[in-house]
């Protein structure tokens, strides 16, 4: 009988073989997980994106989607969306093969630019999608369609994980305190991006938006850079409207309005005053207001003074008490005479009448708070909205006006400047 005689070097290299086989497909399983739950995950694009969305082709270039409102604000909450997956994709340490953030923006032919990063921790808090226009050509849109912002500052709100929790919250109770956020570092890094971006394109090709602390970013940001006759396209979902500086503000001024009507009452003693300014002091009294008056000229060069040219458009929900008191009717009332001029500019002979803000409130019934505060309900296909009216936000955009009207309409009344 003849016997086999097996080498061990042959040996040798079938066991290798079969450890590189296994390799090949524990990797090929590892990699069929991955896909499995990404496709999987609640936050992917086809999992909780908008629905019956139509991409755009060349038709666009003759009836623009972005023309739609409905269109643009779900494109817009969907790059804010892409801005909170690009942090938890950071945190998560997700490749570019299994990210999930990009598929938030390549369908609407768009790119990612540039992220804004919170010194502090390292997070990012917002970013720059521009249009693609390599992408675009692909799907023979030659141009970029109507109404489609050449670049957008996106920006999020509160992120509750642990990297980048403490430094939200530390912004929130900022808003919450203060109702401003000019002192953390994000509004500077944001303000100066959104400056930088204008500068390249133009202002009317820019749009800022933001979600909830965002949305304080995103308003604060715009009506900074509208003192300085810079107008952006603004969006801001959910923004925050409650904080304690608000609240004693708003008792600030009932108690002057209480005031007032009780020295309303009192014996009048206007004509003594009057009386006291005639002669010398009275002379000296116009001198001395000429003067003031002389550096206030400068500002009038500006015919329209900016009024209406910043318009930015605020989407909220009744049943989420962080931005509920938009639609509250006795948050910050004015006073009787201005009581039906909402969301309008203080009226001048420039731009009387001007809407100041644009408000959308969520018609649907009583929500729980996570429903109300989600993201997700601005690009939802029953989302129904209605146009309001909102005192705060009036109260808010003031300081644009107020100042340089209060001057044109005194000297075009000749009633403060000396004859």
């Amino acid at each position: 009988m003849s016997r086999q005689i097996t080498s061990p070097v042959i040996k040798e290299e079938d066991e290798e073989t079969k450890e590189v086989v296994q390799e090949k497909e524990e990797g090929t399983k590892e990699v069929v997980q991955q896909k499995e739950e990404e496709a999987s995950h609640p936050y992917a694009f086809h999992v909780s994106g908008p629905r019956n969305l139509t991409n755009l082709n060349w038709r666009d270039l003759i009836s623009s989607s972005w023309k739609d409102a409905n269109y643009k604000r779900t494109v817009i909450a969907c790059f804010i969306q892409a801005v909170y997956l690009v942090e938890l994709d950071r945190q998560e340490k997700r490749s570019e093969e299994n990210a999930l953030a990009p598929k938030w923006w390549i369908p609407f032919k768009y790119k990612l630019t540039q992220t804004l990063i919170d010194e502090r921790d390292g997070s990012i808090f917002g970013a720059i999608l521009e249009w693609d226009r390599a992408a675009a050509m692909a799907d023979l849109v030659l141009m970029r369609p109507s109404g489609a912002p050449k670049a957008v500052l996106a920006l999020r709100g509160t992120l509750l994980k642990s990297p980048t929790m403490r430094r939200d919250i530390e912004d929130d109770l900022r808003f919450l305190a203060w109702e401003s956020l000019k002192g953390s570092v994000r509004f500077k890094v944001a303000l100066e991006v959104l400056k930088s971006v204008s500068d390249t394109y133009g202002s009317s090709n820019v749009c800022i938006a933001g979600h909830s602390l965002g949305a304080g970013f995103a308003l604060q940001v715009g009506k900074a850079l509208a003192k300085e006759g810079i107008y952006v396209e603004t969006h801001l979902f959910n923004p925050p409207s409650v904080s304690v500086a608000m609240s004693l503000r708003n008792i600030g001024e009932k108690a002057e309005l209480v005031w007032k009507r009780l020295r309303s009452m009192l014996p009048s003693s206007s004509s003594v005053e009057e009386g006291e300014g005639i002669g010398n002091g009275g002379e000296k009294s116009v001198s001395v207001g000429l003067k003031s008056w002389i550096p206030r000229l400068s500002s009038f060069k500006n015919g329209g003074f900016g009024v209406g040219k910043w318009v930015p458009h605020l989407y909220v929900n009744n049943s989420d008490y962080i931005c509920c008191s938009y639609t509250d009717p006795e948050c910050f009332s004015e006073e009787k005479n201005d009581g039906d001029k909402e969301n309008v500019c203080p009226t001048n002979g420039h731009g009387q009448g001007q809407v100041a803000a644009k408000l959308f409130v969520v018609t649907k019934e009583k929500q729980k708070f996570h429903e109300a505060h989600a993201l997700e309900q601005w690009w939802s296909s029953d989302a129904q909205l209605q146009q309001a009216n909102s005192k705060l936000i009036s109260r808010q955009l003031k300081s644009l006006y107020t100042t340089t009207n209060s001057v044109s309409s005194q000297v075009m009344q000749g009633t403060t400047l000396p004859r």
